[in-house]
């Protein structure tokens, strides 16, 4: 039991980080998606005089918007990972 605990800290896996890996995923999955797929932003810039960057939105939210699907695959991923390791061990 020691050494898996040792082994978890030094590969920098605990719970915490893990739930805010996930949280942090999903969150910025919920809004990349919100901006590319509802007008919110743009009626945002329509409204402050900025229309002009909405040409140029959609390169930055749709890899946006992969890096945070990414970010959470990868969360859970390493959580499961965890687990198993906790329950074999």
């Amino acid at each position: 039991m020691q050494v898996t605990r040792r082994a978890l800290r030094a590969d920098g896996m605990t719970e915490q980080s893990d739930r805010k890996l996930i949280g942090t995923g999903v969150v910025g999955t919920v809004i990349a998606a919100l901006c590319c797929f509802t007008p919110i932003l743009v009626v945002l810039l329509g409204a402050v005089g900025l229309s002009a960057w909405l040409g140029w939105l959609d390169y930055a939210l749709l890899p946006a918007l992969a890096f945070f699907v990414g970010l959470t695959v990868y969360a859970v991923w390493r959580r499961q990972r965890r687990q198993t390791t906790r329950t074999d061990g």
